[in-house]
């Protein structure tokens, strides 16, 4: 089979389980034949920070939870192996029993592009801070006050912190890897 008539499909697969569609079906293509019509398998990928314990650790989450890119010339045979994997709900866009829409280019330069760019970027953290949530503050010349968010600033991951110093609020403006929720 040649390239030009592999297309992009999307699995639906049960949501946490993309992982697992995804190693089964790279097995599946490493011991079988399904190798000749399927030749990528993705999970598009995003790096996300967030902050345990007063450490930023980095974690990786799915972009598109509970869907599998796959890139395939899609024959009937394909149709049902891909489709009886274990997890796999269907594909996305396809009646029951029908045969499925592939997505198109534009579609896919689109989904592809923004996980490079993720990868590239990477700088979300999730954490959702909220005003009046009392924090302590874990770094800087604060270290160990305790205050009340005023004012959360999400672009630039500032926090206003209401702060009481020697009897008297004070505000003060810390980034979101100085504070810890209380």
């Amino acid at each position: 089979m040649s390239e030009t008539t592999k297309k992009w499909y999307v699995l639906r697969a049960i949501s946490g389980k993309e992982n697992k569609v995804k190693e089964y079906a790279d097995a599946e293509i490493r011991t079988t034949d399904l190798g000749q019509y399927v030749s990528q398998v993705l999970i598009p990928m995003e790096k996300v920070y967030q902050i345990r314990n007063g450490k930023k650790t980095i974690k990786e989450r799915s972009y598109l939870p509970g869907y599998v890119l796959v890139e395939a010339n899609m024959t009937n045979e394909t149709m049902g192996r891909l489709r009886n994997i274990p997890n796999v709900l269907g594909f996305l866009g396809a009646s029951p029993g029908g045969k499925p829409i592939p997505l198109r280019p534009s579609e896919v330069t689109r989904i592809l592009g923004s996980v490079d760019e993720m990868q590239e970027m990477g700088e979300e953290i999730a954490i959702p801070y909220s005003v009046s949530e009392n924090v302590k503050v874990i770094a800087g010349p604060f270290s160990g006050f305790s205050g009340v968010i005023e004012e959360v600033n999400n672009e630039k991951k500032k926090l206003k912190v209401m702060v009481k110093i020697f009897g008297r609020k004070t505000p003060l403006e810390l980034g979101f890897m100085q504070v810890e929720k209380e």
